[in-house]
């Protein structure tokens, strides 16, 4: 079913960028993609904490508080980080952004939204991109992408919207690998070529006999693992040295 709902995605993703070149026009689709893993994974959380506190068997229990008061509590980010959960303020979810898709300026909009997130996520600072606004896309296009990616469901619980970001992720990344030719290869390699260097990963006499082998598997696996978007720092097991991401990488 994922498979098919991908493959759906990246047909009609391609049909809106019309001669914008595929280089430029995976930033915004893949930016797109992870404000909408957030603003969900966001929705959800806050979705479960207002169940618990409502009810009296739970230990988050808020009793007979007033509306306003429950409201208040559920702006409490202790309840978003505790659940490794990005805080999204409120100007910054999706269905503000989408309730704003067809508006000439949905494109500073959206830089607007990375930039209040980037402010209330410390770990977001300078990670993502904010070049929507000056996206040169035709008219419509941006607000027509953000209601194709309004489509993605990323699952009611934070580790099933991982996994579905990662899918989505690693499929638009070959696919857009694909259609930027030679240069695609440079920050993606096809997982058929990654799971036979796996095993080498973790370089014994037996499984490996060269450092290069080594280093190449360490460099397949820090850039096609699942959590690829992760901001994160990798360590090459022939080296000892950090294998960063590429720039523009994606947090979880």
């Amino acid at each position: 079913m994922l498979d098919d709902i991908k493959k759906t995605l990246w047909a009609t993703a391609d049909k809106l960028r019309a001669n914008m070149d595929a280089a430029e026009y995976k930033h915004l689709v893949l930016g797109l993609i992870f404000l909408k893993y957030i603003s969900d994974t966001f929705a959800a959380r806050r979705a479960e904490v207002a169940a618990r506190l409502a009810d009296p068997n739970d230990e988050y229990y808020y009793g007979d508080a007033a509306a306003e008061d429950l409201a208040a509590e559920l702006d409490d980010r202790d309840y978003y980080t505790s659940g490794n959960v990005f805080w999204v303020p409120e100007g910054a979810r999706w269905e503000q952004l989408r309730a704003q898709a067809k508006q000439p300026g949905i494109g500073k909009h959206i830089d607007d939204a990375l930039a209040l997130i980037e402010g209330d996520n410390p770990k977001l600072k300078g990670i993502l991109d904010k070049r929507f606004a000056r996206a040169q896309l035709p008219d419509g296009k941006l607000g027509e992408l953000v209601d194709l990616v309004s489509t993605i469901g990323f699952g009611a619980t934070p580790g099933v919207a991982r996994d579905t970001l990662g899918q989505v992720y690693e499929y638009f990344l070959g696919m857009f690998a694909s259609a930027e030719g030679k240069r695609g290869g440079q920050f993606y390699t096809p997982a058929s070529i990654v799971k036979p260097w796996s095993p080498c990963s973790t370089p014994t006499p037996a499984r490996c006999t060269t450092r290069a082998a080594a280093r190449a598997a360490c460099l397949c696996r820090a850039r096609n693992s699942s959590r690829r978007t992760a901001a994160r720092s990798t360590t090459c097991p022939s080296t000892g040295k950090k294998a960063t991401p590429p720039p523009g990488a994606w947090p979880p």
